[in-house]
């Protein structure tokens, strides 16, 4: 498998699938006049081919595919390294925003959607997966510890695989042990939006248990404050 470049603010890699061609190429040109490097999909079968040649930095990821959809390729690529995924819903429903955080979409963009604003979205996703300064230091509590200049986390020295948007959250707790922060405040905080679907938070935190808790139905680390929201506690 190819390698990835590195990042850089324009000249990322970025592969689009999609079987509306319209979309497709409406969301090519845009991605395209913003300075990233556009592969495109029209299936699942050839998205995979297409991230083997060409591993991207970010995949634009339509949900409703034939044969194959989205939910699938998104776990196959995962399988065979990590990549920032956002997925397209055609549908406003709950469930289906839920089922592409449950299997690992850093983000999602609901059809109709503004062109503008999922070119925004990339730059989101993108940005938190660059490395940070290494002033930034290392990060322990509770067994885990990690270093955002690596975007590497570990849990009693085991390897976690986290998406962008879990290590962002993990490294957000640990830099703020014991305070108890609301739904609204994490998406703020950790996704740089002021708005936007709380369930996104929801998902995530459960992801994030799933990967750091011994036992997850019982959390000792993310914990729930009824009515508020979540507190990190680092000698969990």
């Amino acid at each position: 498998m190819e390698q990835r470049p590195p990042n850089a603010e324009t000249g990322a890699r970025v592969l689009v699938v999609d079987d509306d061609p319209t979309v497709a190429e409406i969301v090519t040109g845009y991605l395209d006049r913003a300075g990233y490097v556009v592969d495109r999909a029209g299936d699942g079968p050839d998205a995979l081919a297409r991230a083997a040649a060409h591993w991207p930095d970010l995949v634009v990821l339509d949900l409703m595919l034939p044969g194959m959809d989205g939910l699938e390729v998104c776990r196959r690529m995962r399988g065979r390294g990590p990549v920032p995924v956002i997925m397209l819903t055609a549908r406003g429903d709950e469930d289906d925003r839920i089922l592409g955080l449950e299997v690992g979409a850093d983000d999602y963009v609901t059809k109709p959607f503004s062109p503008r604003e999922l070119v925004l979205r990339v730059e989101s996703v993108l940005r938190r997966t660059r490395p940070a300064p290494a002033a930034s230091g290392l990060l322990r509590a509770a067994g885990l510890s990690v270093d955002p200049a690596a975007r590497r986390a570990t849990k009693n020295g085991v390897e976690l695989a986290l998406t962008v948007r879990e290590f962002d959250l993990l490294a957000f707790f640990l830099r703020h042990p014991g305070r108890v922060f609301a739904r609204e405040e994490l998406m703020r905080e950790v996704w740089g939006w002021d708005f936007g679907d709380l369930s996104t938070v929801t998902v995530h935190v459960r992801r994030l248990r799933g990967k750091v808790e011994d036992d997850p139905a019982r959390p000792r680390i993310v914990q729930t404050v009824w009515g508020v929201g979540y507190r990190f506690d680092g000698e969990g």
